[in-house]
């Protein structure tokens, strides 16, 4: 009786597993692009239901402190700062408190776990959160930005650079908000970490620089969103300097760069834990 091997059997444990391991190898590498278009689609869809509250909370805030400063500024530059700085906290409240909360509510409840199981970079899940949260600000800062005007009697003209405003200090605030919410660790100094966060960019931003203290003034170049607030300030005048509104821009790129760098590091970090 002679005996066959049992590599040459079909259907055996051993040609199986040949199997499975040439189809492993074989299946494509999840990319970065598509990664993150995926996991922002489903992040905009699980934040869908509480869009109303966000956009409402956001706004309201933000107009409420143009209408109290609008009994102690009367215009000029003080008002071109107000509205600037009032029209980019909104875009503070989501991408800063917001996302601190989620990232530290996450990794306390073992989200991260789930999303490590997932064939996707870790940078595409930072990015796409942060894009999807970002994306909630748009309406609420445009509206504030037009009541701002009008309230203030600034002109329309220029309104335009919001585009470029609010991805550029979105992308900053956002990376810094999701790099707090993973380092933190506790949820609740997460939440306490994002409200510290919103309130400098509350402090430092909506109020004018000349009214600060001068090391209070310095202490402007720490918060990403003030660079935001000047490149938009800096558009409402006659003759308005784009050399500096588009340094301004820059230095934003360059910290959201950095803050999501940091951001993605972070998450590596706590999901290996």
């Amino acid at each position: 009786m002679s005996v066959v091997p049992a590599e040459v059997l079909p259907g055996s444990v051993l040609s199986v597993a040949e199997d499975v391991s040439d189809a492993a190898e074989l299946g494509p590498r999840a990319r970065l692009w598509p990664s993150l278009a995926a996991v922002y689609r489903a992040q905009l869809s699980r934040a869908r239901v509480a869009r109303i509250p966000l956009l409402f909370v956001a706004t309201f805030q933000s107009v409420g402190i143009m209408i109290l400063m609008r009994g102690v500024v009367d215009g000029g530059g003080e008002a071109r700062a107000v509205v600037a700085g009032s029209s980019v906290l909104v875009v503070a409240y989501v991408g800063l408190n917001l996302l601190a909360q989620y990232f530290g509510q996450l990794r306390a409840d073992g989200g991260l776990d789930h999303y490590a199981t997932l064939p996707v970079p870790p940078a595409a899940v930072v990015l796409g959160a942060a894009g999807a949260y970002a994306s909630f600000t748009v309406p609420g800062t445009v509206f504030t930005a037009v009541f701002g005007c009008v309230l203030y009697g600034l002109p329309l003209t220029n309104l335009w650079v919001l585009v470029l405003v609010i991805p550029l200090a979105g992308a900053a605030l956002a990376g810094l908000g999701a790099a707090l919410g993973l380092l933190a660790p506790r949820p609740e100094l997460a939440t306490l970490l994002g409200q510290l966060g919103m309130s400098a960019a509350l402090l430092l931003g909506v109020l004018p620089a000349d009214r600060l203290p001068t090391v209070v003034q310095y202490g402007r170049d720490l918060v990403p969103s003030t660079y935001g607030v000047e490149a938009f300030a800096r558009t409402f005048g006659d003759h308005p300097d784009w050399a500096a509104v588009f340094g301004n821009l820059a230095v934003c790129a360059g910290v959201g760069v950095a803050s999501l760098a940091l951001a993605t590091w972070a998450y590596r970090r706590a999901a290996v834990r």
